[in-house]
């Protein structure tokens, strides 16, 4: 049975995510979540072609009546959450900035919460729940000291905050109450999980953390549905409480009401033009403002100095063009594809791309340094040194993608197209793009969710 709300920072924010309303977002809020939402689509779609997502499909069998994302299967509401969230993370082309990568958590949690509604869902209803969940993963993240302080203690964020925002974002969709909506909620901190070992030797575990935990949101939310309890204190000062577990101290709880209704998190979110880590995007937009600037050429390049945090090193150094997962993760192997295949697009990761001997080559001729006088987020200062001895270096604040340089809307749409198109053909893709861009004024989502089928299963895996 649910218990009476007070006034802790959770039940406030259960509170404002249970009643939030498509009325109460402004503009910029909706047209910035609609963004996002085709951006995961386009994601997944893609990702249907992963090794990860044909292994997790072989596992992940129940059946059920909820669609498996680019392909002609049906599962259970469960699996299919699981395998969706797989997909939209699988090329590292996912968004990031929430919880860290939130529409990989949310957007599979709430479309494989629609069959269990029992009537029509809007697309007002759909952008609302997709906001409460970003809004809620990002500001656990925050209490819990942010990114840098919790994922360096080698949790990874997306599968340990990612579980409060499938649910908070289900449990919208689904009407819960404030009561239910906290016991979702805080359920799912019992099943937050994910480590960074994955970094150390090419594992793909990274690539299953989203569809772990927009499973684990969604059966939260379930049992909550159903009367069961959620851990009211789970984020006090007590033992066994989510700060005093994963950050080893009393966090920061406030930050999970703090705001509320005018700082939209999903603000925050950024857009990932590059399949890479969000790490190394930062140094590609260094490297490309530098060529443009000069005037020069990739080929002219002698070498490549790279200074960064300690964190960034650990996480993004590594030079790899093996696997294509460890190669994704790698900021000196995206560097080498922009300057030696011209993009650090997805087209740039396939086997064939990562076993030119050029990019091990230019590889060898860059030096990476720990700058410690930087902060753990800072992003890396590039220097190029061309083979007449000119050089120049060069740091963006913040990478393409974010609000302060925000993609062209063209390129956004270039790029769901192509990542569409990996499972569908094109006038699917493009239908599914033009829902989408009117999302508000669909009254029934069906028709949208099922455009996300395709044939991914009788494509080749992208290698």
């Amino acid at each position: 049975m649910s218990r009476s709300l007070g006034t802790k920072p959770i039940d406030l924010l259960t509170q404002f995510t249970s009643t939030l309303q498509f009325e109460n977002l402004p503009a910029d809020v909706v047209e910035k979540t609609k963004i996002h939402i085709a951006d995961t689509l386009g994601a997944a779609l893609a990702g249907t072609r992963s090794a990860e997502f044909r292994i997790a499909s072989a596992v992940a069998t129940t059946p059920g009546e909820t669609m498996v994302w680019g392909t002609g299967r049906k599962a259970s509401a469960r699996d299919a959450a699981f395998l969706n969230g797989v997909a939209a993370h699988a090329f590292e082309l996912d968004d990031s900035g929430g919880c860290d990568h939130s529409g990989a958590v949310v957007l599979p949690a709430v479309l494989a919460a629609i069959g269990k509604v029992g009537k029509p869902v809007s697309g007002r209803d759909l952008i609302t729940a997709v906001v409460a969940g970003y809004d809620a993963g990002r500001r656990l993240l925050e209490a819990a000291g942010g990114y840098d302080a919790h994922n360096g203690l080698g949790w990874h964020s997306t599968a340990t905050c990612g579980t409060f925002a499938a649910a908070a974002a289900a449990s919208r969709l689904l009407g819960l109450d404030a009561s239910a909506s906290r016991d979702a909620m805080t359920l799912s901190t019992s099943f937050s999980s994910g480590l960074w070992a994955f970094i150390h030797d090419g594992s793909q575990a990274k690539k299953i953390h989203a569809g772990r935990a927009t499973e684990g949101g969604l059966l939260a939310t379930e049992l909550a549905a159903g009367g069961m309890t959620g851990p009211s204190q789970v984020f006090d000062d007590v033992w066994g409480g989510f700060f005093r577990t994963f950050n080893k101290d009393a966090g920061q709880p406030e930050k999970l009401s703090e705001d509320l209704g005018v700082n939209f998190k999903v603000r925050r979110a950024v857009l990932k033009p590059y399949a890479s880590c969000r790490g190394a995007h930062s140094a590609i937009d260094a490297l490309n403002d530098m060529l443009a600037e000069t005037g020069r050429k990739p080929n002219d390049i002698a070498g490549i100095d790279l200074a960064m945090s300690g964190m960034l090193l650990g996480m993004c150094g590594a030079r790899e063009n093996g696997a294509m997962a460890p190669t994704q993760m790698s900021l000196p192997y995206a560097l080498a594809a922009r300057c030696v295949h011209g993009s650090a697009g997805l087209e740039a990761y396939t086997a064939e791309c990562r076993s030119d001997p050029r990019i091990t080559d230019l590889m060898a001729r860059m030096t990476l340094t720990v700058d410690d006088t930087m902060q753990p987020l800072d992003e890396p200062i590039v220097s190029l040194e061309f083979r007449d001895g000119f050089r120049i270096e060069r740091m963006v604040p913040r990478a393409t993608g974010s609000a302060e340089r925000p993609m062209l809307r063209s390129d956004i749409a270039a790029k769901f197209h192509a990542l569409a198109g990996m499972a569908t053909d094109e006038a699917c893709a493009g239908s599914l793009w033009d829902m989408l861009n009117d999302l508000e004024r669909i009254n029934d989502v069906a028709d949208l969710v099922s455009h996300l089928s395709g044939d991914a299963d009788n494509r080749a895996l992208f290698r």
